[in-house]
């Protein structure tokens, strides 16, 4: 099993930052990567970022440019760097991590809002 826990959401004006973490523990010896998706109100949940244990990143095209993911081996964590942020990106955002032994484990989820 694979635990993830997420921090740093929170409410924030248009044009603020915010700064996520999600700290992995459990069976992740055979880590693949991890990564944040989002879901808003009424919307499918859709790709942030994700980052591969080489530190190959992937955007969705919402983050490109102004969010920046990045990975602390030593510690299993991920941390996901929103700036510029948009009322358009008020959502639940979520940790996920991929191992060969579990798939896909998710995070509880931790909400953003941005007010305009």
């Amino acid at each position: 099993q694979v635990q993830l826990v997420e921090s740093g959401g929170g409410l924030v004006q248009a044009g603020g930052s915010l700064r996520l973490s999600c700290a992995a523990s459990g069976s992740i010896f055979n880590l693949m990567y991890m990564g944040w998706y989002r879901q808003a109100p009424g919307k499918q949940r859709e790709l942030v970022a994700t980052i591969t244990i080489g530190g190959v990143t992937n955007y969705g095209g919402s983050a490109k440019g102004r969010f920046t993911i990045s990975r602390d081996g030593a510690k299993n964590t991920v941390h996901l760097q929103m700036n510029s942020l948009k009322a358009e990106d008020t959502a639940v955002y979520f940790c996920n991590a991929v191992t060969k032994s579990f798939g896909t484990s998710w995070g509880q989820g931790t909400q953003v809002t941005v007010s305009s």
